[in-house]
């Protein structure tokens, strides 16, 4: 089992989440296909949970203070706060 995901893998990963039918039978195992480089249904499954979760965590709690949503010296027209663009 894989667990380590690289930034190609996420991007096909949700591309495949977007593409395929949530509702049908063969749902992780056309993930995992697309995926590919050795991903099972379980890596997808598991990935898949941490995903929602992680997402559930940021409508809960409000994005993370480790994000870069610093808009110090910004005024709401987008230029800095000094007068200077």
């Amino acid at each position: 089992m894989s667990s380590s995901w690289t930034f190609k893998q996420n991007k096909v990963f949700e591309d495949a989440l977007a593409k395929y039918d949530k509702d049908a039978p063969d749902f992780f195992q056309n993930v995992a296909r697309e995926v590919g480089d050795g991903k099972s249904v379980e890596d997808v499954k598991k990935h898949l949970a941490e995903l929602v979760k992680d997402v559930d965590e940021i409508h809960t709690n409000g994005a993370s203070s480790n994000s870069n949503n610093n808009t110090k010296g910004v005024s709401s027209r987008g230029g800095s706060s000094d007068g200077q663009r």
